[in-house]
Parts: C-alpha cells; structure tokens; sequence
C-alpha cells in the first residue's frame, strides 16, 4: 500500500466514525422525541383527559365563535401553506437553491431529515394516541376524525419555512433579516387550523415543540460541523 493510500484511509477513518456518531445521535434523539410526544399524548387522551378536554374544547369553541366570511379564506390559505405537498415542495426548493449555492449535500441532507423525522412523528402519534376534533363544524373537510393529535400542518410549517431560515442563520447570518418574516408563517398555519376546527390547542402546541425540537437537533447535528469548516469529502 503506497504511502499515499494509507493517509486517504487514515483519514478516512475519522469522517466514517463521525458519521457513524451523528447517525446515532439523530436515530437517539428521534425515539426520544417521539416517546415523549407519544407519551403526552397519551396522558391528555386518557389520564388527563378529563382535566385537559373541557378547556382545550372551550378554547375550539371560541375560534369558531370568532368566524366570518372574511375571515374563512385566511384559514383556507394558512392550511395551504401547511399541506404536505406545499412544505415539501418549499423543503425541496430550499435544499435544492442551498446545496447549489453552498456546494455541500447538507443542506439537502438537513431538509430531507427534517421532512422524514416529522413525517414520521405524525405517523405514529397519530395512531396510538387517537382524539377527536375539536366539537365544532370543520371547515376543512375530509379530515380522519380521530387524528387531531398533533397537528401535522402546523409541523409541516415549522420546519418546512422554519428549516429556512436555520439555513439562512447558518449560511448567510446577515441576510436573515430578509426571510424573518418566515418565522410568522407557522403562527399564521397554527391559527388558521384553530380557526378552522380541526385541532385543539394542546394538538397545534404539541407540533410547534416537537418539531422545533427535531430541527435544532438536525441543524446541531448536519449543519453546525459545515459552519465550522468540518467538510466532507463529497464536499466540493
């Protein structure tokens, strides 16, 4: 083996045992997050449920009092910017623009990884912790009515115009100025779902920490070691 070979694997090795610690820290860190939004969710569908309905129904109650015509199309539009199809499709423009910019796979890599955790936390939250809608008229038809636990609109926004302006933080700090107001767009999603009756507030709350929580793990994980100069190979 020429001397040249043994430092490339040399050096290999390093960057193959920091993946390998990032991996587990994000698969670590996912099971935690997702024992925790499971395990509250369990605790306001049935031990607390008693003490958490009468409230957070109160609380749906209100929002729906508060409907007028010219207000049902602001809710339309906030569950817009929240559908899957609309956080993805901005995920993807954002890794892509990012990745070409930066000449790096970690911001693809950060979006992707965001998109997968929070699908992945709605999936299975939704079908062990079942609850009801909010007891007032839906305006957003077709929902599973037993999947108001959490709100994965409102998940969909935090990390798809939230995972945004991480990057801009990260790769571009003095232009976050710019893209701040995409830091209101998850509030505008959360109360629009409110509004709307399709969730209650402990469900739209449960989405905005989780989510908020998996995005800093991802971006402490993917996009800090780039930051600092720590590239990879396939870095170009």
């Amino acid at each position: 083996m020429s001397t040249q070979t043994q430092h490339a694997a040399q050096a290999s090795r390093p960057q193959s045992r920091g993946v390998v610690r990032s991996a587990v820290t994000l698969v670590v860190a996912w099971a935690v997050i997702l024992g925790l939004v499971v395990g509250f969710g369990w605790l306001i569908t049935h031990a607390l449920r008693s003490a958490v309905n009468p409230w957070d129904n109160d609380i749906s109650r209100w929002f729906a009092d508060q409907r007028t015509g010219s207000l049902d199309p602001l809710g339309d539009y906030g569950t817009l910017l929240g559908e899957t199809v609309t956080g993805v499709s901005v995920a993807i423009l954002a890794a892509i623009g990012f990745s070409l910019w930066r000449r790096s796979w970690r911001p693809a890599l950060f979006m992707a990884l965001l998109e997968a955790g929070i699908g992945g936390f709605y999936f299975v939250a939704t079908h062990v912790d079942t609850r009801q809608r909010p007891p007032v008229k839906i305006l957003d038809p077709g929902l599973v009515p037993d999947h108001s636990f959490p709100s994965g609109h409102v998940a969909t926004a935090v990390v798809a115009y939230g995972g945004i302006l991480v990057l801009t933080w990260v790769y571009a700090r003095s232009a976050v100025r710019w893209v701040a107001v995409l830091g209101l767009l998850p509030l505008f999603v959360l109360l629009a779902r409110l509004y709307q009756g399709a969730h209650h507030l402990t469900d739209v709350l449960t989405s905005v920490v989780y989510a908020s929580a998996w995005m800093l793990v991802v971006a402490r994980t993917v996009l800090l070691p780039d930051r600092r100069g720590e590239r990879s190979p396939t870095d170009s």
